[in-house]
């Protein structure tokens, strides 16, 4: 994923971007970068590897390297951004959130008269580079967005810093993910996140629509292009990888939360699987919540049975070697005896992808003296890998645990029955629940259902993309 944060103003806003920008670190772990407009000096870019780091070490002097009255930056999983460009449409900095599956179609279809880019390892294009270059095709940002959206296959948000000082911003055009806009006495931003700007003292002013461009400047904003009606945001925005404080579509994270945790243990009292527990847990970070939930509704206590220790490896995927993040995880996770040994615990984790942490996790805690584990997952078994952002992205799909299962009961037969092995009522799904227990060695497993999820974010379904669950995008 990535997050990206900008503020145009009357002001040198380098300290606030830099603060706004940090507050997107949950969201991506690779990279992070600014760019800024001064009236003397023009144009700044400065990038940096933050795998190793936090974003706020690498940029802590930044304030001594650049100045601006117009600032945009932004946190990325995937390519060094943002990036400073030379076109017909004058000289800019861009920044994108998404993902194009298309690089190479598009290149050969559209850029192929000439159009050079900065190889990455393997040959990659940067994709915001790859945006910019389909945006400067047309006569006008407006055009060359909507352009650019309208063929690529996946998703892009874009904010683009002008060398006047204002910036564009336009959300993509099914609003996967959100675009919000605040403002203050001195000027106006726009965030992914809104904390993050709530948080400087701005004032929330609204989210833009699915495909809605608009410029801003320290005057006010200027609608560019009106949004669509059709939108299909991201469901694990709020059940997974949304940071608890944050809102989206007017509802919070951290209550969906507990609504979803709520609404699953209802339907355990209701088919009578109120289970002989001592303690309720949440997989840290994001099982904590929908875990306090289903502890509010059953009326059993909620416990931290182990501790995430997050000082110095924030994110157990950080190092680049498997058998680094393997050891990393393994290191973070320190016990609470007392209320591991001999204690019968259900744990609730957002989601369950590939399962390999979570197989470490089950054994970390039988080592400890665990008598016995039940798992809960706050969403559905996950079938697809997403095409349209960086998250539950695989190599191919068969690295998620729920299509390994399923492959190793029925084999490719098992595939034509997707949907029947999602569904926990019917034979299939039982059958792939009891495998993935056996696999796992939990006393009991239980996924929330895709209706139960929407249900607790309380948007309309036909409002949501629901696609790594039942392909429904």
């Amino acid at each position: 994923m990535g997050g990206f944060f900008g503020i145009t103003s009357k002001q040198d806003c380098m300290v606030e971007v830099f603060f706004g920008v940090d507050y997107h670190s949950h969201l991506g772990i690779r990279r992070g970068g600014m760019a800024a407009y001064d009236k003397e000096i023009g144009l700044q870019r400065k990038i940096h590897n933050i795998e190793n780091s936090p974003f706020r070490t690498k940029f802590e002097n930044i304030f001594d390297e650049m100045h601006g009255t117009s600032v945009i930056g932004c946190i990325s999983d995937s390519d060094p951004q943002p990036m400073l460009i030379r076109s017909r449409l004058g000289t800019f900095a861009i920044s994108t959130i998404g993902v194009v599956n298309n690089a190479n179609a598009l290149i050969d279809t559209y850029l192929s008269n000439g159009a050079h880019f900065d190889a990455m390892t393997g040959g990659k294009v940067n994709s915001t580079e790859l945006v910019a270059a389909l945006i400067g095709l047309k006569n006008s940002f407006v055009e060359g967005i909507q352009f650019a959206q309208s063929v690529i296959d996946g998703t892009a948000n874009i904010m683009i810093l002008k060398d006047d000082g204002n910036i564009v911003v336009a959300r993509d055009r099914y609003g996967r993910i959100p675009v919000q806009l605040g403002k203050n006495e001195d000027g106006y931003c726009a965030s992914f996140e809104r904390f993050a700007y709530t948080k400087l003292g701005f004032e929330h002013i609204r989210e833009l629509g699915p495909g809605e461009i608009v410029e801003l400047s320290p005057e006010g904003i200027t609608q560019l292009a009106e949004p669509g009606k059709e939108m299909h945001m991201c469901a694990f925005l709020w059940s997974y990888y949304g940071y608890p404080a944050s809102t989206y579509e007017d509802i919070n994270v951290e209550a969906m939360r507990y609504r979803n945790g709520a609404a699953i243990a209802e339907r355990d009292m209701q088919q009578g699987r109120t289970m002989d527990i001592d303690y309720v847990g949440g997989v840290p970070d994001s099982g904590t919540p929908h875990a306090i939930g289903y502890a509010n509704r059953t009326g059993k206590p909620f416990a931290r049975a182990f501790i995430k220790y997050t000082p110095t490896w924030a994110r157990s995927f950080t190092p680049a070697k498997q058998s680094d993040r393997k050891k990393i995880a393994k290191m973070k996770q320190i016990p609470v005896h007392e209320l591991i040994t001999d204690k019968k615990l259900l744990f609730v984790d957002d989601s369950i992808v590939r399962g390999t942490q979570l197989r470490e996790t089950v054994e970390f805690l039988y080592n400890n003296g665990a008598k016995a584990v039940h798992m809960r997952s706050a969403c559905p078994p996950i079938m697809y890998g997403c095409k349209y952002l960086n998250f539950t992205r695989a190599t191919n799909d068969i690295e998620l645990i729920s299509r390994q299962t399923i492959l190793e009961l029925e084999g490719e037969e098992g595939l034509k029955h997707i949907q029947e092995y999602a569904d926990g009522n019917s034979e299939r799904g039982k059958k792939m629940r009891r495998a993935i227990c056996e696999k796992f060695k939990f006393d009991s497993l239980g996924f929330q259902t895709a209706e139960g999820v929407v249900n607790a974010i309380g948007l309309e379904p036909c409002k949501l993309c629901t696609y790594c669950w039942n392909g429904r995008g």
